[in-house]
């Protein structure tokens, strides 16, 4: 039913409680009286069509008021996950009743991260790509029919006014004098607040339910207000635009969705969504079942700002260099850095859905990443920090190829050939003229391994003016390459990567990291100050970011935007999808590998 991703998540759905509801509603065939016309719509409507084939249906329903972030993520493996795994559908819905804030750059941008993803809400048979904005008249039916059953009122009081009478969680509110105007008065008030002739803010459609219910939410909500604005798919058409608590559950119904899966801060909103439905079926405009809310908590990381605000801050005051800058926590800026779809997926079924609030270690997100591009990405040699090594004894001006792995588990990726010769590049960390304890590098007089190549053993180095080394001099034994009968000849213990100094070339590389420093950007810390007041602008990490130039192996010569592969011993890289041209790639460092830099140097 369902479009799924091509590569299964490699770990089964775990069992949740949302998933314990779906099937005990299915075992009580709760949604077989549901049908279904092949597109949204009234009540009416879908009551013609045929039964619903779909088992489920759920939705995601951005705003498109800006780029999709690491929660979104979180949101969309849930929600068209559900759907795979129960025969369902699952519909992408613009929630695009905000004509201030929505612009189609963001619609597209939507639209690609979801295939990105690697989910789709169409098929052979469905095309379940929605905006909300086309259900405006729909929408305009249900308002007028609360009015014209005494269930809703124009209210012309102003803002302050409103939200004077509005209550405390402790002391009830105030009934509005508006709130006995008759159905004519309202009705007639309504046509003319769409008619354009009120300003904004002076007349406001509100539900009546009780301006004494515990549940502020309950308390006579704003359901139409008047904007004169464009809209980016109505144009001029409307000056009156639905408030949220009020579109929503609307376009859940005319979709025929059976589960709205939203996050925690609207579960106080749920007592709205239900009295809505149940009104709105009541009159005959929807069908029952009608779409129940489920709330689950939303996703929390350390080291992570999922603010829309403040992720607008760092843009708009050009901490970051744009929305796709690999460090932010978008999906445009997580896919520049190389992060991949399967590795959200998989930390997406890992982290599950809970109704508790937690915060969830970044390792966790960096951990599905490696173990889902150790198994797909080919190895290669990087120098990031290069010294020059020469071996005294090759012939000058010889080469020979050394025949590598490109994966050391998966034969099936092959291999490629690596130009050795007379000087290559190898890690400054990889030789020591004094050598800490432990150490089993290059030093004057040890011996090493030169990966795929061989064996050589130190005899000194070079020094500049500062006494800083300049290159390494060592011999190498002839009868120990690798995959010869002799390479087992001579047991070292250091094992080098290394790039040919005439073969290899010079690439820009960014080495990211972390945007903050500290796991809860702008929030308190111990020993603070009563009266310090955190800014999380200050908890940036100044090393978030590090631009080297390395000496890469030829093969990397010719990688293409996105691919990516795990350097050996330096963690995985991405060729920059945005910067990279044909014969010269910029690499994104991804992740690192497991090992610390120390463990590694050793």
């Amino acid at each position: 039913m369902s479009n799924a991703p091509k590569d299964a998540p490699t770990v089964a759905p775990a069992t949740n409680f949302i998933r314990n509801i779906i099937d005990a509603e299915l075992a009580a065939d709760k949604f077989a009286p549901r049908r279904w016309s092949g597109q949204p719509g009234l009540g009416p409507q879908q009551l013609c069509g045929a039964p619903d084939t779909a088992k489920i249906r759920t939705r995601f329903p951005p705003e498109p008021n800006g780029y999709l972030h690491f929660g979104h993520a979180k949101s969309i493996c849930l929600n068209f996950g559900l759907a795979r795994d129960y025969g369902g559908r699952c519909h992408l819905r613009f929630d695009d009743t905000n004509p201030e804030k929505e612009e189609k750059e963001y619609v597209e941008s939507i639209i690609d991260a979801v295939r990105w993803l690697g989910f789709s809400w169409q098929d052979e048979q469905e095309d379940n790509l929605y905006f909300a904005s086309n259900y405006f008249d729909w929408m305009v039916a249900c308002a007028e029919y609360l009015i014209e059953s005494g269930n809703a009122y124009v209210d012309s009081q102003n803002a302050d006014e409103m939200r004077a009478n509005r209550g405390t969680l402790t002391q009830a509110g105030k009934d509005s004098p508006y709130r006995g105007r008759s159905v004519a008065e309202n009705m007639d008030l309504f046509k003319r607040m769409q008619a354009g002739e009120f300003a904004d803010g002076t007349q406001i459609l509100r539900a009546r339910i009780d301006m004494a219910s515990p549940n502020i939410n309950l308390r006579d909500p704003a359901i139409y207000r008047i904007r004169h604005a464009t809209h980016h798919n109505t144009g001029d058409k409307w000056c009156v635009y639905p408030m949220y608590t009020f579109a929503h559950p609307i376009e859940d119904a005319l979709e025929n969705i059976t589960h709205s899966i939203c996050t925690l801060e609207f579960e106080d909103q749920r007592p709205f969504y239900d009295w809505l439905l149940d009104h709105l079926a009541a009159g005959g405009l929807l069908q029952r079942p009608v779409p129940q809310q489920i709330e689950f908590s939303r996703l929390n990381l350390t080291y992570v700002i999922l603010s829309k605000r403040k992720l607008i801050q760092l843009v708009e005051e050009k901490h970051v260099t744009g929305w796709d800058d690999p460090r932010l926590p978008t999906l445009v800026g997580a896919r520049r850095r190389g992060y991949t779809p399967e590795g959200f997926r998989l930390f997406a079924e890992r982290v599950g859905v809970s109704k508790s609030d937690s915060l969830i270690e970044y390792t966790l997100l960096e951990e599905a990443m490696r173990e889902v591009m150790n198994e797909s990405t080919e190895r290669r040699f990087a120098v990031l920090d290069p010294l020059k090594l020469v071996i005294d004894n090759y012939p000058a001006g010889q080469s020979e190829d050394c025949v590598v792995h490109n994966h050391p588990f998966k034969p099936e990726f092959g291999t490629r050939t690596m130009p050795f010769s007379r000087e290559l590049w190898i890690e400054r960390e990889d030789f020591m003229e004094v050598p800490s304890k432990g150490y089993r590098r290059l030093f004057p007089g040890n011996m090493a391994r030169l990966r795929h190549g061989y064996v050589v053993k130190c005899t000194g180095c070079e020094k500049d003016e500062a006494g800083r080394i300049t290159a390494v001099h060592c011999d190498y034994l002839p009868e120990t390459k690798s995959g010869t009968p002799g390479s087992d000849s001579v047991k070292v213990k250091g094992n080098l990567h290394w790039v040919s100094v005439a073969a290899g070339y010079a690439a820009e590389v960014r080495l990211y990291d972390k945007l903050f420093a500290y796991p809860a950007p702008g929030s308190r810390r111990e020993g603070d100050a009563p009266e310090l007041e955190r800014n999380f602008i200050d908890d940036i990490n100044p090393n978030s970011v590090k631009l080297i130039t390395a000496w890469l192996e030829p093969a990397l010569k010719q990688a293409k935007p996105e691919e990516r592969f795990q350097f050996e011993r330096h963690g995985y890289f991405v060729a920059d999808r945005i910067d990279s041209q044909d014969g010269a790639p910029v690499f994104n460092r991804t992740v690192t590998l497991k090992d610390s830099p120390t463990k590694t140097a050793s």
